[in-house]
């Protein structure tokens, strides 16, 4: 049984325990595995679920001093089109913190800096058949920086685009549909609201993470 997903998961208080009694791996891939699990129900019946396996990731909301928000554009190949996106990538390098790879991301994709980060919001965008899990970070006092010293520019990469836009201007896109991205949208609209609270009740970059994969995958981002 994999090491990196806890063999039983409580519902509602009240609910019984629902237990893993059987996991069988189908495939592994660069990215993503799919393992088929025998579940037992609440009701002691047994039911297969396949589920796919994600390193789990990371996205920038980053908030420049005109309350203008970094969004990059690339090229998503399942759905053959071009998305703008918050600057984001995988949590594939072991042990790394969320944040640092954050930042790493930040400088990778938009050339960017940040003197303060939060965490913004923690997000699961399949949790019907994925356990993939995404912390939204909010990096503000934002200041250029060059691309890390090992970043290579490839791929989708190398076609990416880099523009600021008003925060009102991107939350007002995601509600028209011309945002789709789930993280960007939950990202943009997230920051709507926390800015309204004058960024109050954020909690620190560094706080705990219970939906983080374990263990880091592999793969871009």
């Amino acid at each position: 049984m994999p090491a990196d997903r806890r063999e039983v998961a409580t519902g509602a208080p009240g609910d019984n325990a629902f237990s893993v009694v059987d996991s069988e791996p189908v495939y592994t891939g660069k990215v993503v595995s799919l393992r088929r699990d025998v579940v037992r129900m609440s009701d002691g019946e047994l039911a297969v679920r396949e589920v796919v396996g994600h390193p789990g990731a990371v996205g920038v909301v980053a908030i420049d001093e005109n309350d203008h928000v970094v969004l990059v554009n690339q090229y998503r190949h399942p759905l053959r089109a071009r998305l703008d996106e918050l600057p984001a990538g995988l949590l594939d390098v072991a042990d790394e913190p969320a944040v640092d790879a954050a930042q790493r991301e930040l400088a990778e994709e938009a050339r960017l800096s940040a003197d303060r980060w939060e965490t913004l919001i923690d997000l699961n965008p399949s949790p019907g058949f994925s356990d993939e899990a995404i912390r939204i970070f909010l990096a503000r006092d934002l200041a250029e920086a060059p691309h890390p010293d090992d970043f290579v520019v490839a791929h989708e990469e190398a076609t990416m685009t880099v523009r600021r836009v008003p925060l009102a201007e991107a939350v007002q896109a995601a509600l028209d549909g011309r945002i789709t991205n789930a993280a960007a949208v939950a990202g943009v609209l997230a920051a709507e609201v926390a800015r309204g609270r004058r960024w109050a009740g954020l909690r620190r970059a560094d706080a705990p993470w219970a939906g983080r994969p374990m263990q880091a995958g592999s793969g871009g981002s």
